[in-house]
């Protein structure tokens, strides 16, 4: 295998891979070749995410898994479904979309993960983990129940597998014995060289035909003594036991094969040609390296996770850097090491987001303090209720497109019984180029319908330090939600204080027009408002809701205006409303937000500006509705 130390600026010789449109071409290549093809892929993948940036050491680890599933399986007629889609980008090279690589997660290019729509070789479309062997189950039985015995195939990472999704899925697939194969990424696994060789030897033998044969076979003679039958599967667990870490999934139902070395690929064909042929539920436990093959990946792959594209070089002119503004997860990070350096029952809980979430310091500075649930949303919430029940106070830092697979908890563990716990929700509304699986377009709606719940949105960097303060120190569930990225740069002071819940703030007195904003759309109708000579206000809390505010601005005005970067269908504006309705005051009301569709992947600002929500297009909706 080669190993590169750069990233390639021009687009490397890759004479194999070149040959290689489809897998129906990949396997007209001879099995010896497989190692060069996987070496020029790797190198066509380097340059090509240099192009355009994106999702990084994962799919430099599944190189050779990628070939190997292919060159066996006969996709698409063959289920092959990929968890989360991080690493599936080699997956979309080998299926027909290896020129278009250099568009990935850019507007009109290729989805940043799986997408139906895509590629029929996208199976399943994905975005958030975990979901592969439920969904490949599903295809699985669905193939029985139509008289065809193919394997269905997932693929998920030993991240992915902590989350209790994927354990619900193994356990009915093991009760079922349904033709599924999973396969178990190990990426966080090294193996020594004596016991990966004994791993190897052993590997061959629970794969090979004449071990399968065996075992079925002792099964059919023994199941008339069932002592002698308990006996013998207890000595197989045990023999496998020895040598390879899969009793688990051996008493779980499966058969259980490995450690595979997940970057000999001529191997990992040899085992799932074997597999291939098994009926009843297999797995498949790889041992890979994420990063395999680029040597700064290898050493640092959470660093190489992503990378953002390589710019050119168009001036030898000394570059001269902006001052550096603190994005609002900073902001956040250093607001929980501060607030736990004054209240020793302050804990913080994420489930794998310590980097996204920049919890880096806080775990550092308070280890005690510091959990990572590993990938859990629903046990995060609940493990932080429990806190709760003892006196502390949990602060989770979650996405907003994450907290959704925590919601049951959220409302059954937290919120009825006005446990103390306050959310700090990341990537609320649009973020970017991930595209609408990761886009936090619903926390609104979702959340301001749970009683004893209060929810905020900060409309720069200082006012989520106060909110969060006021969350943190408000006696109940509490919900602070901020926007990927960078505020527009307000100075952040060491201040704790917190503001008066449900009271909004008044930016601008006009006339006719009442803007009420929230969050981050207050900046762009700060222009929109000067421009119509309107009144904006700052609404800062979506529940509760400040109802003075909206009456006297609707006793006062022709038209109030709701913006918010969120779905209008239960939204902020729909809290403006209903508070209206029920004061008996008529107004007349213009609700913008996100609308009932799904925006494709883009720059974050060019999503808003699709959809209306940049300046020009919250002033264009006004003028129309004013006849202007």
């Amino acid at each position: 295998m080669k190993v590169f130390d750069h990233i390639p600026k021009t687009r490397p010789r890759t004479p194999l891979l070149d040959r290689v449109d489809s897998p129906a071409d990949l396997k007209k290549l001879p099995l010896s070749q497989l190692p060069q093809y996987a070496d020029e892929l790797r190198e066509y993948l380097l340059f090509s995410v240099g192009q355009s940036g994106g999702h990084f050491g994962a799919g430099l680890g599944v190189v050779e898994l990628t070939v190997a599933l292919h060159y066996v399986y006969d996709t698409p007629e063959q289920n092959l479904v990929w968890d989360v889609g991080h690493q599936a980008y080699p997956h979309k090279i080998i299926t027909g979309r290896r020129d278009k690589l250099p568009t990935i997660r850019q507007e009109r290019g290729l989805h940043a993960f799986p997408h139906r729509e895509e590629s029929p070789y996208d199976r399943f479309g994905v975005g958030h983990s975990s979901t592969s062997i439920s969904a490949a189950l599903g295809m699985a039985i669905a193939n029985r129940l139509q008289g065809n015995p193919q394997q269905a195939v997932a693929v998920i990472g030993d991240g992915a597998i902590t989350a209790g999704l994927a354990f619900e899925a193994l356990n009915h697939a093991g009760h079922d014995g349904a033709n599924l194969l999973v396969v178990l990424n190990d990426n966080d696994m090294s193996i020594s060289e004596n016991v990966g060789a004994l791993n190897k030897a052993f590997s061959r033998v629970f794969s090979s035909k004449t071990y399968s044969h065996l075992r079925e076979n002792s099964k059919k003679v023994l199941k008339n003594v069932p002592p002698m039958l308990e006996f013998a599967r207890k000595a197989e667990e045990h023999m496998k036991g020895m040598v390879a870490p899969g009793t688990l999934f051996e008493e779980l139902g499966f058969n259980y094969v490995g450690p595979v070395d997940g970057h000999d690929v001529i191997e990992l064909v040899n085992t799932l040609s074997n597999i291939k042929t098994f009926n009843g539920p297999q797995f498949l436990h790889i041992a890979s390296q994420k990063g395999k093959g680029f040597l700064p990946a290898e050493n640092e792959p959470i660093k190489y996770h992503a990378i953002t594209k390589i710019e050119s070089q168009v001036s030898n002119a000394p570059e001269i850097k902006p001052v550096a503004k603190p994005s609002y997860s900073n902001v956040f990070g250093q607001w929980l090491c501060d607030m736990a350096a004054n209240n020793a029952q302050l804990t913080g809980i994420t489930p794998a987001m310590r980097e996204g979430s920049d919890l880096i310091k806080f775990s550092q500075l308070y280890p005690q303090r510091y959990f990572d649930v590993a990938i859990a949303e629903q046990h995060a919430v609940t493990f932080a209720a429990g806190l709760a029940c003892e006196g502390f106070k949990p602060v989770v830092a979650i996405y907003s497109t994450f907290l959704q697979r925590g919601y049951d908890q959220l409302i059954h563990d937290v919120a009825i019984q006005n446990l103390d716990v306050l959310f700090a929700i990341d990537r609320a509304g649009f973020v970017g180029e991930d595209g609408p699986t990761h886009s936090g377009s619903y926390d609104f709606s979702y959340l301001r319908c749970i009683p004893n719940l209060i929810v905020m949105a900060p409309k720069d960097e200082q006012e989520c330090r106060q909110m969060l303060s006021t969350g943190f120190l408000y006696e109940g569930p509490a919900a602070v939600r901020y926007p990927r990225g960078k505020g527009p740069g307000v100075e952040v002071t060491a201040t704790l204080e917190p503001l008066t819940i449900g009271q909004s703030e008044l930016l601008r007195s006009g006339k006719k027009v009442a803007i009420l904003a929230f969050g981050s759309r207050v900046e762009p109708c700060k222009a929109v408002a000067d421009a119509l000579d309107a009144t904006l206000i700052n609404m800062r809390f979506v529940k509760p809701i400040d109802k003075e505010a909206i009456i006297k601005a609707a006793q006062s005005h022709d038209l109030l205006v709701t913006v918010e970067e969120n779905a209008i269908m239960g939204g902020a504006g729909s809290a403006v409303a209903e508070a209206l309705l029920a004061s008996g005051a008529p107004a007349n009301i213009l609700q913008l937000g996100l609308p009932d569709e799904y925006t494709n992947h883009a720059k974050p600002e060019v999503m808003l500006a699709q959809v209306g929500l940049d300046s020009s297009g919250i002033q264009a909706a006004i003028e129309a509705r004013l006849g202007q």
